[in-house]
């Protein structure tokens, strides 16, 4: 019996941020969101650069920690724009700031 060689399976994208993080661009947060949510209200954000199920769960980890977080939810469109919904009660400018932790990017609508 002899040894399998494997092959490495190419990338979606090559700006994938979990393996080759985009550097972080100075937009700003649409302007539905600039107010910070009401207790229990959610907020969307569309996000750019997620290609895969580890960026979706980098994106929620950051997040996540955010105090006033409930919940989070991804819409992912590997090689597009995702969707981030946060539900809480937490500032707009702080989960764009998670989001570019991340290493990657909000982008303005």
């Amino acid at each position: 019996m002899t040894p399998e060689t494997r092959t490495p399976l190419p990338m979606v994208s090559t700006g994938c941020a979990c393996c080759a993080p985009a550097p972080a661009s100075e937009q700003a947060v649409p302007a539905a969101d600039a107010a910070s949510p009401a207790a229990g209200a959610t907020a969307s954000y569309p996000v750019e650069g997620m290609t895969c199920g580890h960026c979706a769960r980098s994106v929620t980890e950051e997040i996540t920690a955010l105090e006033g977080v409930t919940e989070v939810h991804v819409d992912l469109a590997a090689g597009g724009v995702s969707t981030v919904t946060v539900r809480g009660t937490v500032a707009p400018e702080a989960v764009r700031t998670a989001v570019e932790e991340a290493g990657y990017t909000v982008v303005t609508a």
